[in-house]
């Protein structure tokens, strides 16, 4: 077991990749606080999981400072210290600039990068006291190379990649590594805020299609893929390993 006697949170923890990390940590030994703004799916995972104590649950609303740094804080109690933390919140956000609604950019940019960003000036302190520790990032393909379908988007996982190389010099003194994984298009209920956003089924499975035409392994990443990289990431086995962007992609961004 890769995170025996380790504790970690997990934000936006009650579905797609998020869902997958919780499950994935708990079988390697972790004792897991998922975090999420739905309660009622945070309360049918813990159910259908069925982790006993292993699995705690918090509610918190991570586009709002209080509510990220409330969720880290309580977490951190109801665990008795963070060893781990995978700061996963995000949206996909407009899909262009041209009348672009500030709210809505404000919104995408409160959760894909000020939530990170708070998460981990939080949630440091607590990793000072066990010693050292790790933090994860999500950020995207869309991070590494430019969207066109999401320029958004795009700028917001740019400044997470930028975030975790800076984190990463100025935590190392604290043994605490920081890295980001980025995923390409994946099969969870997100996938359709980026293909879709408002057009037609057909149009959406259009867009799907010359996506997975540009991935050399030809399909979408599985969520599971995504939670192993960030178990990687976030276990002993990469103990000399921070500031990296992991591209979880079929091969997309290394053409």
């Amino acid at each position: 077991m890769r995170l025996k006697n380790k504790t970690a949170i997990i934000t936006a923890a009650a579905s797609g990749m998020g869902r997958a990390g919780v499950e994935l940590f708990l079988a390697e030994g972790a004792r897991v606080c998922a975090v999420d703004i739905d309660a009622g799916a945070l309360a049918a995972m813990a159910a259908e999981i069925g982790a006993g104590d292993r699995l705690t649950t918090v509610q918190a609303d991570l586009s709002t400072a209080e509510g990220v740094r409330g969720s880290i804080n309580e977490a951190a109690e109801a665990l008795g210290g963070v060893d781990i933390l995978w700061a996963h919140a995000g949206i996909p956000g407009p899909g262009g600039i041209e009348g672009l609604d500030v709210a809505e950019y404000q919104l995408a940019f409160a959760l894909n990068v000020q939530s990170a960003a708070l998460g981990a000036g939080e949630v440091i302190a607590h990793m000072r006291k066990r010693g050292g520790g790790a933090i994860v990032f999500t950020s995207s393909v869309s991070g590494m190379v430019g969207s066109m379908w999401s320029p958004v988007y795009s700028s917001c996982k740019f400044a997470v990649v930028g975030l975790t190389k800076s984190l990463a010099q100025t935590f190392a003194p604290d043994k605490v590594r920081v890295n980001v994984v980025c995923p390409g298009l994946a099969e969870t209920p997100m996938k359709i805020g980026f293909t879709g956003r408002g057009a037609s089924a057909e149009a959406a499975k259009a867009a799907e299609d010359k996506y997975v035409s540009g991935v050399p392994l030809g399909r979408l990443v599985r969520a599971e893929e995504v939670a192993h990289a960030v178990l990687w990431l976030a276990s002993d086995d990469a103990g000399f390993v921070t500031g990296i962007e992991l591209p979880v992609d079929g091969g997309f961004t290394c053409k």
